[in-house]
């Protein structure tokens, strides 16, 4: 059986990386920033991909401006 993380909230996700919850809204409406989905009215994250954007930004990938 394949376990699934739980996804994150956008607070978890802005303490992860040390940035206010208003700046993963931004960087949502701007289209940069971790890959995140409207699930109703409540913005979630997968770890995996909060982690791969975060891995990019230290490898040298896409940078937020």
């Amino acid at each position: 059986m394949v376990q699934v993380r739980p996804l994150a909230t956008a607070e978890q996700v802005s303490e992860f990386l040390g940035v206010p919850v208003a700046t993963l809204y931004q960087w949502r409406h701007r289209g940069v920033g971790p890959r995140g989905a409207k699930v109703g009215r409540h913005l979630r994250f997968r770890w995996a991909d909060v982690e791969k954007w975060f891995e990019d930004q230290t490898s040298g990938g896409s940078r937020v401006a």
